[in-house]
């Protein structure tokens, strides 16, 4: 085993990225790091892997609180504005040219560059924040699907009506050894396998789930369904509607967000085609593959169960058989959030390490890494640190995750806190900025419109949120069984 010495020595190395210091021997782009070689393909699998998570299986649970014209409609106007926002991100990159200008690695450097002031720490708090709740959730659902796994197998073999009990701990415990592993992947620009390999598990289930979805359609067991969702004296009570409604829009606004990494995945593109393009290319793609599987299963999930379609219909047995399926779809959602993860878990790593790396670039500990040989994969670098740190992180993120059974509700009003800020107004505050766009023009006016509206749709979501939380911090009770 090698030990070297990764100080900082070039200017690479003060943006953080202590890990891609270039070769002499090798091509290295404008900013003296080793040659990106990403592509819009890449950035696309980053996108899908960010984007289509279990939660594409929970929006017949949302159509059937607003109904199909609603329901559509806000499916629909939000993937456009996702899109328009995002086109905006993407152009910042660089600064202040789209094209020629400087880099900025993360968000936080973009926002820095553009806007500065409180606005960064701002913009720091709502990014770092909605991905450690991401992680801490990922791992609550994937052992919820794991757990799903074996209820199918007893429900099969007992009966729908058996108890079928099942502890999601181990699963929980499971998922994080794996993190554990795959968390020494030094960066971001090493994920592009474990991406691609997230996005074709999210298409599978998605695609199972329609295919079920449309089995129980064609055989005409069909739920009731209506304009305007659930019915207000029959499915929900009035107080009901009012607060699931809000928490339906905001499941379908933050279900296509993935500002808070959209800046990482751009610095993985190879600078030729410009990166703005290729990542404008990326989202497009992204965004249109995810709103067509969106519609799908959202529209299929509510025409098959109706108002009464559950919050998700593969792991809230939607569909009992054929269990084998029902089993493939679940494993299909677990090793997509293993690769989720990491997507998201990724900028959190970095970001401590680049203040770590920034403050003590004399601490050996910090600073050295280790070159280990390991069979079938070849020369591996390890640094002591990264090790600890990370190890350290997926542990308490586990945890965490077992404490709090009811996290998703609380990662539902993370989601509202940080949407805004991130997916809207920082990138339409930049390209106001960027653009020189005139103040109380029509395009100043629209920008603003946009701003406002989806601040409201923010601020209803985290009402809805809110209420749901109360609801389940009533039950509440440490380490139990939440899988009954």
């Amino acid at each position: 085993m090698k030990s070297f010495n990764t100080e900082p020595e070039h200017p690479a190395a003060e943006s953080g990225d202590v890990y891609a210091k270039s070769d002499p021997t090798k091509n290295v782009d404008d900013d003296g790091r080793e040659k990106r070689t990403g592509t819009w393909l890449t950035a696309s699998a980053h996108i899908v892997t960010a984007v289509i998570g279990s939660g594409v299986l929970s929006l017949s649970w949302a159509i059937a609180q607003l109904g199909w014209i609603a329901g559509l409609l806000i499916l629909v106007i939000f993937s456009f504005i996702t899109y328009f926002t995002s086109t905006m991100l993407a152009d910042c990159y660089r600064a202040p040219d789209p094209v020629t200008g400087k880099r900025n690695y993360t968000y936080m450097d973009v926002v820095r560059s553009y806007l500065g002031g409180r606005k960064v720490q701002l913009c720091g708090v709502a990014q770092y924040g909605n991905l450690i709740g991401i992680t801490v959730g990922y791992t609550i659902t994937a052992s919820i699907s794991l757990v799903a796994i074996g209820k199918a197998n007893c429900f099969h073999d007992k009966g729908h009506h058996a108890d079928c009990t099942l502890s999601s701990y181990p699963y929980m415990a499971a998922f994080g050894v794996i993190q554990i592993i795959l968390s020494q992947i030094p960066n971001f620009h090493k994920l592009s396998f474990l991406s691609i390999m997230a996005a074709v598990m999210s298409f599978t289930y998605a695609t199972i789930g329609i295919g079920l979805a449309i089995a129980t359609v064609a055989g005409g067991k069909v739920g009731k369904t209506n304009m305007t969702g659930t019915v207000v004296g029959v499915d929900v009570t009035a107080t009901q509607k009012i607060w699931r409604s809000f928490q339906a829009v905001g499941d379908i606004a933050f279900a296509y967000a993935y500002a808070t990494v959209l800046i990482e995945i751009q610095d993985t593109l190879k600078s030729s085609p410009p990166e703005n393009k290729s990542m404008k290319r990326a989202s497009l793609v992204g965004v249109s593959t995810t709103t067509f599987f969106y519609v799908l299963c959202g529209c299929l999930g509510y025409a098959a169960f109706g108002n009464k379609a559950p919050g998700d219909f593969l792991t809230d047995f939607g569909f009992y058989e054929p269990f084998w399926l029902i089993d493939f779809a679940n494993a299909c959602i677990a090793f997509h959030l293993i690769g989720a993860y990491q997507v998201f878990a990724q900028p959190i790593f970095q970001f401590v390490e680049k203040i770590c790396h920034r403050n003590w670039p004399d601490n050996k500990f910090i600073t050295s890494e280790y070159s280990v040989n390991i069979p079938f994969l070849g020369k591996f670098n390890i640094s002591i640190f990264r090790l600890v740190w990370r190890t350290a992180y997926v542990v308490i993120s586990t945890v965490v995750a077992m404490i709090f059974p009811f996290f998703n509700a609380i990662l539902g009003l993370i989601g509202a806190a940080s949407f805004w800020p991130l997916t809207v107004y920082f990138p339409v505050e930049m390209h106001i900025a960027q653009t020189k766009v005139k103040k109380h023009s029509p395009r100043w006016i629209g920008l603003k419109v946009l701003c406002w509206v989806c601040l409201i749709v923010s601020l209803l979501a985290a009402a809805g949120s809110i209420a749901g939380l109360i609801s389940s911090v009533k039950t509440y009770k440490p380490f139990r069984t939440i899988h009954e």
